[in-house]
């Protein structure tokens, strides 16, 4: 599960990158809201494996 989450939180990173960088101006929205999706997810995923430790 905790790796999922590091995988998506790289793609948001990758996106956001793209989208705050100004190559792609439209997407900076959607560039925002999955970064912080991918955000909570990451930390979600972090303590429930912090959790079953």
């Amino acid at each position: 599960m905790i790796r999922w989450a590091v995988i998506f939180f790289i793609i948001a990173i990758v996106a956001a990158i793209f989208g705050f960088g100004g190559i792609a101006a439209g997407a900076v929205g959607i560039a925002k809201i999955l970064f912080f999706i991918f955000i909570v997810l990451f930390l979600i995923s972090l303590i429930g494996g912090l959790m079953r430790r």
